[in-house]
């Protein structure tokens, strides 16, 4: 029914979570007629005839992340907001029963440690064991189709309190792991005919502030090149959405460059929908930031406000400011009752991707119980992300423990974490395994004593400690940062060690016993003194390692697995955060910057991104290096048939890596390209393929494929367009290049992408 626009609209808000999902009939309800219950129908038309069945209220109804639903047509209410960032995790959408099944689901290593194992298998598995349970869950009414995960901005400053939920700071590093847990999640790659679930990548874009002395996210606008968007800013989002095929996407409070981005038809429309192919199957969402477009931003007054944001793309408000300012909107004909249509088909079709209409004797995906929750392959895999993504920074042969070692102190405030493990966006794990209960069981005697807490200056407990460090074999300093220093709305102002730690460490350190620090926490702490210390003997990092992360940790310190993971983000001495404030979002040095990330920081890092030690020793030589010259031109012929340009490949490369040490390992290859190519300034270097090679025996070959697109070679212009440039690259091998070689490539330089140009005004 069209309703006059000057007839007032009433209708209840939605408020509050739904607890319990239903399905609609489509044999005997209201529906059962209606092509949306016709499978043979595409997903859009299906969407298009139930939609067509609401009113304008009813429309506007269904705008918020708790939708009512439509109770006369027998469509049942949703709740949108689910999460599952490193497992289902308690949100809106989420009910996890008090006891006995679907009280628990596996709680894996937040993002940011399993990233850093380098291992995109892993992360596909992870992915589909999360997309399995969270399906499970809503089988049994706990949880909705749609999670809102993963978090794919780029970690670029240390001071970032949501940083721990990222991938780290490298775009092409990001932009595989997007890809591989997104098609885990989903089940496949835009998978026919059913997702297991839907994925939302987030927050598009530019975010990555909290509250930096005051500004913060709600009310920030970030200035952003279009070099910058492009290059850094963008690749992980394009990864998701154009290359993943992910359902749904999340604008950020954030405006960029004076647009807030849920009112941004630049980045929704004209990059999102269009640039990315972003199809009429998939939905938009704020996250809690349509009201935001009026206040902090005082973009547009409230009516106005939602109808940017809806004519922009936003299809869901996450809150309730489309239920109370739609209706004044409609009325003062700033929306029409098509761009509700519009937003409410993105939904639909989505669920009805999701089989939400269809019978439940056709979907496998629909026989999934609690005997799919928690399996053994899923906790093995929740601590086997611990493990890769471990970090070894430094040892002095200390690490592995000696087997005469019996008698362990273990200090510090991360010594018996348990819900500490898991970060932020959790939900309940089946159990949480503490560096004290890793400790006994690989059967150490364990003396744990707190000694001090993460932001404390009380010297109290420090006597203690060094009492139990005295009668100890070895004395094991687990401490860091955690959610009480880094999280949503909390970032940092420094990156020291917080409170009194160090000073700790200090009096532990002149014992004389080994002394073996394990650095827990998203970000990074500068550990200069540390490093530069022969009295600490080792130094680990292991982020938020999950429900099995106190077994990881001391597997890795014991020896019973070596460490092979590598830093995803560069570890800034502390004076760093006086050089450069969290509002500047430029990533090339300048005179009053020293530069953002590995890519273009022109001082000493304490250790760079990519940095890890191992227990073992590698001997490494190419078995496919790349030949000496490339013409451009014939390089761009050959990828003519690729999906876009930017992926066509350039080469797949191969290196040899052999154990010639005495202890089993694996190996993460990292390849980085070099040069003075296109326009100055020049990256240092940067990221262009990676592989991880799994348990490489003493004396054994492991082989890594390592494939190059020519986007991996491409450098933007200020427009944000991509070339491949003529010139000398050069290829190395690790961090510290154990292996090179160089490649001449010939001709004009050649355009890869074409980037939409921004015609929008603040």
């Amino acid at each position: 029914m069209r309703l006059s626009k000057h007839i007032a609209l009433v209708f209840a808000l939605a408020a509050g979570s739904v607890t319990c999902y239903s399905f609609p009939d489509c044999e005997g309800g209201p529906l059962a007629s209606n092509a949306v219950c016709n499978t043979a129908l595409d997903p859009i038309t299906r969407a298009t005839s139930l939609v067509e069945l609401f009113t304008v209220p009813e429309l506007i109804n269904n705008t918020v992340s708790t939708s009512p639903g439509v109770p006369r047509l027998g469509l049942p209410a949703y709740q949108w907001w689910s999460e599952a960032l490193h497992g289902v995790a308690d949100s809106p959408g989420v009910n996890f029963s008090t006891s006995g099944e679907f009280s628990y689901a596996t709680s894996f290593p937040q993002p940011i440690l399993m990233s850093a194992a380098f291992d995109d298998e892993l992360i596909k598995s992870v992915g589909s064991i999360v997309g399995m349970e969270g399906r499970a869950f809503n089988n049994y009414g706990r949880a909705g189709l749609d999670f809102w995960t993963p978090n794919i901005n780029p970690f670029k400053d240390p001071r970032w309190g949501r940083g721990q939920e990222t991938p780290g700071e490298d775009p092409y590093h990001l932009a595989q792991y997007v890809y591989n847990l997104v098609v885990g999640l989903q089940g496949g790659l835009d998978p026919e005919p059913y997702y297991q679930v839907v994925s939302t990548c987030k927050h598009f874009a530019g975010y990555d502030l909290e509250d930096w002395y005051g500004t913060v996210r709600y009310g920030f606008n970030a200035v952003i090149t279009s070099q910058d968007l492009a290059e850094y800013y963008l690749p992980s989002f394009q990864s998701c959405y154009r290359d993943a095929k992910v359902g749904a996407a999340m604008c950020s409070y954030n405006a960029v460059n004076g647009v807030p981005s849920c009112a941004n038809s630049y980045l929704l429309q004209d990059i999102l929908r269009d640039f990315y192919g972003f199809s009429q199957d998939r939905w938009i969402t704020s996250d809690y930031a349509v009201d935001n477009i009026y206040s902090p931003h005082n973009y547009a007054i409230p009516q106005q406000a939602v109808a940017d944001a809806l004519k922009a793309g936003t299809d869901i408000d996450c809150g309730t400011f489309y239920a109370e300012w739609l209706p004044i909107a409609y009325n003062e004909s700033l929306i029409t009752e098509t761009d509700l249509r519009t937003a409410l088909v993105h939904q639909y079709a989505s669920l009805v991707r999701l089989g939400y209409f269809d019978p439940e004797d056709r979907q496998p995906y629909r026989t999934y119980n609690w005997s799919n929750v928690d399996t053994p392959p899923a906790q093995q895999l929740a601590y086997q992300a611990a493990v890769e993504g471990i970090v070894l920074l430094k040892n002095d042969g200390t690490l592995p423990l000696s087997s005469s070692i019996n008698n362990i102190a273990l200090i510090g405030p991360w010594a018996n974490a348990t819900a500490q493990m898991q970060g932020n966006y959790f939900g309940v794990a089946p159990y949480l395994i503490s560096p004290v209960m890793g400790a006994m069981d690989d059967g150490y005697n364990v003396t744990y004593v707190l000694g001090t807490n993460i932001t404390s200056n009380d010297t109290s407990g420090f006597a203690a400690a060094v009492a139990a460090a005295k009668e100890a074999d070895v004395i094991i300093y687990a401490g860091g940062i955690d959610n009480t220093v880094e999280a949503e709305a909390l970032d940092r102002y420094t990156i020291n060690w917080p409170g009194n730690q160090l000073d700790l460490i200090a009096e532990l350190q002149v014992i004389g016993k080994p002394l073996v620090v394990v650095q827990f926490g998203g970000g990074q702490l500068d550990d200069s003194v540390l490093k530069g210390n022969a009295s600490v003997n080792a130094l680990v990092w292991a982020g938020y390692p999950g429900q099995s992360g106190g077994k990881a940790v001391f597997d890795i310190l014991s020896g019973k697995v070596a460490p092979a993971g590598r830093l995803p983000i560069t570890q800034y001495p502390a004076n760093y955060v006086n050089e450069i404030p969290m509002t500047d979002m430029n990533l090339r040095p300048n005179s009053t910057s020293p530069g953002r990330t590995y890519i273009w920081y022109t001082d000493m890092p304490v250790y760079e991104f990519g940095y890890g030690e191992h227990y073992t020793t590698f001997s490494y030589k190419w078995v496919q290096a790349p030949a000496t010259s490339y013409s451009i031109q014939a390089l761009v012929d050959g990828g003519k048939y690729a999906a876009y340009l930017d992926i066509a490949p350039f080469a797949t490369l191969t290196v040899s890596v052999t154990n010639t040490g005495n202890r089993t390992s694996d190996y993460v290859s990292l390849l980085f390209a070099s040069g003075t190519y296109g326009n100055a300034p020049y990256p240092n270097k940067v990221l262009v393929s990676y592989a991880r090679s799994l348990s490489i025996a003493p004396g054994a070959t492991a082989t890594a494929e390592l494939p190059i697109t020519l986007g991996n070679l491409a450098r933007a212009d200020t427009n944000g367009n991509f070339w491949l440039y003529p010139g000398t690259y050069e290829l190395a091998l690790d961090t510290s290049g154990v292996l090179t070689s160089n490649f001449e490539l010939t001709g004009n330089a050649s355009q890869l992408t074409s980037f939409p140009q921004n015609t929008m005004t603040s």
